[in-house]
């Protein structure tokens, strides 16, 4: 078949329906929402909860939320940036850094919800598949979905590293591990040692141990901050660990209370009274008067 022009006549036009907003800007997959959101009717009006996982150059961002007609209702949150409070504080957007976020919303929402006294998640990290069942004659297990938005879900991709970390932190999140490190494709294994080196940061402490030995200004260069807190390749399992009790021992956000300003800022003139109005008219004449010599 030769080439054909599209010809965009009045009823193609006419016919044209635009596109959602935040498709219009490629923000939000809608095939994949409408999957995530829509709850069984037979449920009613009970929320499905998301896990919500984003990334950006600097933070590594989790939320547990459901969808509303108004909008999506944020019940709890956790960030990358919240790490240094539990010795983590460099390496915040690396696949262990993935671990602990997910890690930390996992118990937030747990501990908010009373159930963290009975699904406390794995008591050894070993990279091993995990799974949430409820316990009999307790509450159900927070059952929520993962939500990767617009990422890419390969194999090893960090945001598997904050679904791994709310799993082993006590969340029933269906899943497979397939797409964690140390699952090989070909041969259709998966190989837990892998995994849990990447969850304790072995894959840099790796690449910081040869870099090192290839490249001494590159290594000084590239992991300056690494170097300046006295975080060495050796030490780093033991950095992560530590996190991982601080994280399960002292989950809960406490939000830190801005103090009010002394005197408020002002960007508009104050209105003035009806005294001072008369007061500025009057002040007024007796300026024009002095300059025109009027008496």
């Amino acid at each position: 078949m030769g080439f054909v022009k599209v010809v965009k006549n009045k009823a193609y036009f006419k016919r044209y329906q635009v596109k959602f907003k935040r498709r219009r800007q490629g923000k939000t997959d809608y095939y994949a929402r409408k999957r995530l959101v829509i709850q069984d009717k037979n449920k009613y009006n009970t929320p499905k909860y998301r896990l919500i996982v984003r990334f950006t150059n600097k933070d590594i961002t989790c939320q547990i939320a459901y969808a509303r007609i108004v909008g999506d209702i944020i019940i709890a949150s956790a960030y990358s940036h919240e790490l240094p409070k539990y010795g983590i504080k460099v390496g915040l957007t690396n696949y262990a850094a993935a671990y602990c976020t997910g890690l930390l919303i996992a118990r937030r929402i747990l501990n908010k919800f009373k159930l963290d006294e009975i699904y406390k998640g794995v008591d050894e990290v070993t990279g091993e598949d995990y799974y949430v069942d409820s316990e009999e004659g307790q509450p159900g297990a927070f059952r929520c979905f993962l939500d990767v938005g617009l990422a890419r879900t390969t194999t090893g991709a960090r945001v598997f590293g904050a679904l791994k970390g709310a799993v082993d932190g006590g969340l029933d999140i269906p899943y497979s591990n397939k797409r964690f490190p140390g699952y090989d494709q070909e041969s259709g294994e998966f190989n837990a040692d892998v995994h849990r080196k990447h969850i304790f940061g072995g894959h840099v402490s790796d690449y910081m141990k040869s870099l090192e030995e290839e490249d001494e200004d590159a290594y000084k260069r590239q992991f300056s901050r690494f170097i300046k807190l006295g975080v060495s390749a050796d030490s780093m399992e033991e950095m992560y660990k530590k996190a991982h009790a601080s994280i399960r021992s002292d989950p809960v956000h406490v939000s830190t209370a801005k103090p009010k300003p002394d005197k408020q800022k002002r960007w508009t003139r104050a209105k003035l009274s009806k005294q001072q109005r008369t007061d500025r008219v009057r002040q007024k004449k007796a300026s024009f008067k002095r300059a025109n010599n009027i008496e």
